[in-house]
């Protein structure tokens, strides 16, 4: 098993041995080959017995593919509800169906596997900390998205704001009525 096998399969599995469904789920589908592929990355696993996923040679066909999609890194890290629904899925159904539903519905218990390191209560500290500064760091990115959006329309006149663009469209609307107007008078005159 190479390095990056390595890298993937070790927290995959811990995930999959924290959620006894997960592992339970996938045992039912022991010996099925697994393609995954991720931009110039191809993870080859196999299903094993007891629902943890091994490093397969590259040589067999794999029994599903999925190919994650090219920002999978991002949605990864941003918005995991988003990631399998971007991955494209082919081969047999029902291990295609199993393998999604457990990749969409994974959770890492951070809190559970601290604890065990540092105790109860402060993991749970910690926990709550870590989420408290995630959502600030989220809340801080959307009000700069939003500044950027307010600069480049109001001040830096990079984008239109909205009121301009109805403003523009209404004027537009106007002045292909009144040479719509003008067409039928000429017509009248000609005629």
């Amino acid at each position: 098993m190479s390095l990056s096998d390595r890298l993937l399969l070790v927290p995959l599995n811990h995930l999959i041995a924290q959620a006894p469904w997960a592992s339970e789920r996938l045992s039912r589908h022991a010996g099925a080959r697994v393609a995954i592929v991720a931009g110039p990355l191809t993870l080859r696993l196999t299903i094993d017995g007891s629902g943890l996923l091994q490093a397969a040679d590259a040589v067999a066909e794999p029994d599903v593919r999925i190919e994650l999609p090219d920002d999978f890194a991002v949605r990864a890290l941003t918005d995991r509800s988003k990631l399998m629904s971007g991955a494209r899925l082919s081969g047999v159904a029902d291990v295609a169906e199993t393998l999604a539903f457990v990749f969409r519905n994974l959770r890492w218990d951070a809190e559970g596997d601290l604890a065990a390191v540092i105790g109860d209560i402060p993991a749970r500290r910690l926990s709550l900390a870590a989420a408290a500064l995630a959502d600030n760091a989220r809340d801080g990115l959307a009000r700069l998205g939003a500044n950027f959006a307010e600069y480049a329309s109001n001040e830096g006149e990079l984008l239109a704001d909205p009121a301009s663009i109805k403003d523009f469209v209404s004027a537009v609307d106007a002045l292909r009525d009144d040479l719509a107007r003008l067409d039928k008078r000429v017509e009248r005159l000609g005629g």
